[in-house]
């Protein structure tokens, strides 16, 4: 690499040979990069002194490439426009303020639309655009910079992950159902309600056998009366007085501390998952994604911070 450093011309005496063989004049190409006649004749000489053969032929008046200049200055231009082509896409992509977050509709309807305004106020510069999908996209195949997704990090080799909110699931209902059709104290007592459940078209999700059995009972022995494949309307069932649904803790924390849901049944399934921000490893993040990443964690953090406070006032 020394050897090399010492053969190649500086970056300086290369855009002035690049911009004076493009003109075939070097009056032109001093005015073009500022500087004066003198000093580009200046770089020419010592980038011909350096080579050890003349670029330019130079005639009253005139100059024009030499057969060595032509096949420099060919090369020269190409590597240029190159480094030039990567130089703008980093700085253009330096100043985006748009930064898009791939995630279920769930997360984004549940979690992340009650934040904009807090969002906003944080990082009023940035632009979050939100990306819906049914199945968790590849990020390393799409122009998106950040994800979320649930599940096991080590599952995702090609992607850095981060902590949003461990996977707490319950059994929740409203005040007027309960009133209606009494509080199921324990997780036998919910065999007698009406259960909904959550058909996920793709993504694996926990359903009311695995709930069950983490209380030590069996798959519930009525049929599906209500089955739903999208979790917003799962919930929005649950609010109307339809039946009884299994909460996400991180999802519906608001609708349980303002009294809209109440936790019953009396267990809580802790399934050792949890969900995370995703970035791709293969690229760096902007500076936006990344104020947008730590925005994220620290939105989780401060969760699970108050999360646990309310479970200790609970226990006293």
């Amino acid at each position: 690499m020394e050897n090399l450093r010492r053969l190649l011309p500086s970056a300086t005496s290369l855009v002035v040979f690049e911009a004076a063989g493009r003109h075939q004049n070097f009056t032109r190409a001093a005015s073009e990069l500022g500087m004066t006649q003198a000093a580009v004749s200046y770089a020419i000489r010592g980038l011909e002194d350096q080579l050890g053969v003349p670029l330019f032929h130079r005639v009253h008046r005139a100059v024009e490439l030499t057969e060595a200049g032509e096949r420099f200055h060919a090369d020269v231009s190409v590597g240029l426009a190159r480094i030039r082509k990567s130089a703008e896409e980093i700085r253009a992509k330096g100043r985006e303020t748009n930064v898009t977050l791939a995630a279920s509709t769930a997360f984004a309807s549940m979690w992340m639309l009650p934040r904009l305004n807090q969002l906003r106020e944080d990082l009023p510069e940035i632009d979050l655009r939100i990306q819906t999908s049914v199945r968790d996209l590849d990020l390393d195949e799409e122009p998106i910079p950040l994800g979320v997704r649930g599940g096991d990090p080590s599952q995702w080799p090609r992607y850095h992950a981060a902590l949003l909110a461990d996977e707490v699931v319950n059994a929740v209902a409203t005040p007027a159902y309960i009133e209606a059709h009494g509080l199921p104290r324990s997780p036998a007592d919910l065999l007698k309600h009406n259960l909904i459940h959550l058909e996920e078209p793709v993504r694996r999700a926990c359903d009311w056998a695995e709930w069950f059995a983490s209380a030590g009972l069996s798959s519930p022995a009525q049929g599906k009366r209500l089955a739903i494949n999208d979790y917003i309307l799962v919930i929005q069932a649950v609010l109307a007085g339809e039946g009884i649904a299994l909460g996400w803790e991180h999802l519906i924390a608001r609708q349980v501390q303002s009294g809209a849901l109440v936790p019953v049944g009396g267990h809580v399934l802790r399934t050792g998952q949890a969900f995370y921000v995703v970035w791709p490893r293969s690229r760096e993040l902007n500076t936006q994604a990344r104020r947008i990443r730590d925005w994220l964690i620290d939105e989780g953090l401060r969760d699970r911070s108050e999360t646990s406070n309310r479970r200790e006032e609970g226990a006293n």
